[in-house]
C-alpha cells in the first residue's frame, strides 16, 4: 500500500524525535554511573497494592498498601500470623519511605502481624496485635501517595508494553512448553498474548544473565492455573542448561530472576497456579492479583489488588534492571507534605485511603506517539504517557542506600548524568518533528507545481 507523502514524512519525523529522546536511557540502561530508569517507589516493596491486601502466612519483603490489610487468615477459628520484611537489609529498610516497611493507608486487620525489619504504619482502625521487632509502629497517614504512584505505573506498563519486541527475540509454542528467547546482552523484550501464555504448562526463557527482559502480556486476563503451569524455568549460561527456579535455586545465582519484569498493561485479573513458584516481578497496575493457596512469586507484585490464601508467599526478590524510555517517582524517604508539582503531573496528597473501601483500578494513560522500530537488537522508544499522568525519573530498585533520598509527590531525581525527560514532553516533542517535516515537504511540493 502507497503512503502520502504527509503520513510517511510525519512517522519518519515522529520516529527520528522520539529515538533521539530515548536513545540515550536504553544505550546506557545497564552501564553503571548512567541514567537507571525504575519502577520507583513500587521498587522498594514486595507488595505494592493500590487498594486491598488480603492473604497469609508472610511477605518476606516490604508491603505497602493503599486500601484495607487483612492479614488475619480466612477461618475465624483459626486465625494465622502474618510477618513482614524478615528478609529485608538495613539499606533497604533505610530506603523505605519514612523507613516502613508496613505502610496500610486503610484498617489493619490482622490477628498477630509482626514487622521483623523497619517500622510500621496505619491510618484508619487496628485490630489485633501489631508489634515491630527493630523498629515502631505509629498510627497515622500514609507516606504513600497510592493515588499518585499508580498513575504513574500504569502510564510506565503502557509505555513498556509500546516498546516493540527486540530484533530477534522470540516466542516460541512447542507442545506444552513455550519458550522465550533472546540474544541481546542489555535488554530483551517480548510480547505474548495472555491465552498463549496460559495455555504453557512449562516456561522457559534463555536470555543473557544480566540483560533486562520484559514480557508484555496482552488481554484483559491471565490464569496461570488453566493449564495447570507449574515450572519456569531460566537459563543458566555456566551450565548450559535451564534451572527451574525455586527459593533454593535459580539461573546464574538469581541474576536472570532479578532483571526479569512481566508487564500486565490491559489486564484487570491475574490468577497465579498454586502449585508454581512464578520467577521475577509482576507489574499489573490495573488488576485484582490472585496468589493461589501456595507456591511463592519471586520478585514483587504491584497490583490494584491481592488475595490469597493457604501457603501463598511473595519472596524478596525485587526487580533490579534498568527500563526503557519510562520513568516514574523516585521513593520518598519522609511522610512530609509535598511541595507544588506542575500542572498536569498527579498531585501529591498524604491524605490515607478510605477506611472500607477497594480501590477500583483506573485507566492507563495512553501513548501520545508510536514507537520507532529497534535497532540491533536494542529496544526502541515506549510511547509517551498523557499529560496528565506525567511520569518521573526513577532510580534502581536493588539493595537502595539512604543516598537515594528525595522529597514526596512530583519532584525528579536520576542516578548518572544523563538528562530526565519526561515522555510527555517527548511526545510533544515526536508530533513537532513531525509536523515540520511534513511543511516541509508540503512547500517543496508547491514549489515544483
Amino acid at each position: 500500500m502507497r503512503i502520502p507523502t504527509s503520513a510517511a514524512a510525519l512517522a519518519v519525523g515522529g520516529s527520528l524525535a522520539l529515538a533521539g529522546l530515548i536513545a540515550p536511557a536504553a544505550a546506557h540502561a545497564a552501564d553503571p554511573g548512567q541514567e537507571c530508569r525504575s519502577l520507583g517507589v513500587a521498587n522498594l516493596y514486595g507488595e505494592f497494592i493500590e487498594g486491598d491486601d488480603h492473604h497469609v502466612p508472610d511477605a518476606e519483603g516490604a508491603v505497602a498498601v493503599g486500601g484495607n490489610a487483612y492479614f488475619a487468615g480466612d477461618n475465624p477459628k483459626e486465625p494465622k500470623s502474618f510477618s513482614v520484611g524478615q528478609e529485608l537489609t538495613p539499606e533497604q529498610v533505610a530506603a523505605l519511605p519514612g523507613g516502613n516497611a508496613l505502610v496500610v493507608a486503610g484498617n489493619l486487620n490482622g490477628h498477630n502481624t509482626q514487622v521483623m525489619k523497619g517500622n510500621g504504619v496505619y491510618a484508619g482502625k487496628l485490630s489485633g496485635v501489631l508489634e515491630a521487632h527493630q523498629g515502631k509502629i505509629t498510627q497515622g497517614p500514609s507516606p504513600i501517595d497510592f493515588k499518585a504512584e499508580f498513575a504513574k505505573l500504569r502510564a510506565a506498563s503502557t509505555a513498556l508494553a509500546a516498546v516493540p519486541q527486540t530484533a530477534g527475540a522470540t516466542v516460541r509454542a512447542e507442545g506444552a512448553e513455550l519458550t522465550f528467547t533472546g540474544g541481546d546482552a542489555k535488554y530483551n523484550g517480548f510480547t505474548v498474548d495472555a491465552a498463549k501464555l496460559q495455555g504453557a504448562k512449562d516456561v522457559f526463557l534463555k536470555v543473557p544473565a544480566g540483560s533486562v527482559t520484559v514480557v508484555t502480556v496482552t488481554g484483559g486476563s491471565y490464569d496461570m492455573a488453566a493449564a495447570g503451569t507449574t515450572g519456569f524455568h531460566l537459563w543458566d549460561e555456566a551450565k548450559a542448561s535451564f534451572v527451574l527456579d525455586d527459593k533454593n535455586q535459580s539461573a546464574a545465582g538469581g541474576a536472570v530472576r532479578a532483571k526479569l519484569l512481566w508487564n500486565f498493561p490491559t489486564a484487570t485479573k491475574v490468577v497465579k497456579n498454586s502449585q508454581a513458584a512464578w520467577a521475577g516481578t509482576v507489574l499489573a497496575p490495573n488488576a485484582a492479583f490472585d496468589l493461589g493457596s501456595g507456591g511463592p512469586v519471586n520478585g514483587s507484585v504491584i497490583a490494584a489488588s491481592l488475595t490469597g490464601k493457604g501457603g501463598a508467599e511473595t519472596h524478596h526478590y525485587p526487580f533490579a534492571g534498568c527500563l526503557p524510555g519510562v520513568v516514574v517517582p523516585t521513593p520518598s524517604t519522609t511522610p512530609t507534605v509535598p511541595p507544588v508539582v506542575p500542572s498536569g503531573t498527579p498531585s501529591a496528597s498524604t491524605t490515607p485511603g478510605t477506611p472500607g473501601t477497594s480501590a477500583t483500578p483506573g485507566t492507563s494513560a495512553s501513548p501520545t506517539a508510536t514507537p520507532s522500530a529497534p535497532v540491533s537488537g536494542k529496544p526502541s522508544a515506549g510511547a509517551s504517557a498523557s499529560l496528565s499522568a506525567t511520569a518521573s525519573a526513577g532510580v534502581p530498585a536493588a539493595s537502595a542506600s539512604p543516598s537515594a533520598q528525595a522529597n514526596a509527590g512530583g519532584d525528579l531525581a536520576h542516578t548518572g548524568s544523563g538528562p530526565v525527560v519526561p515522555l510527555a514532553i517527548g511526545g510533544a516533542v515526536v508530533l513537532a518533528a513531525g509536523g515540520a517535516i511534513v511543511v516541509a515537504t508540503r512547500r517543496r511540493a508547491a514549489r515544483k507545481a
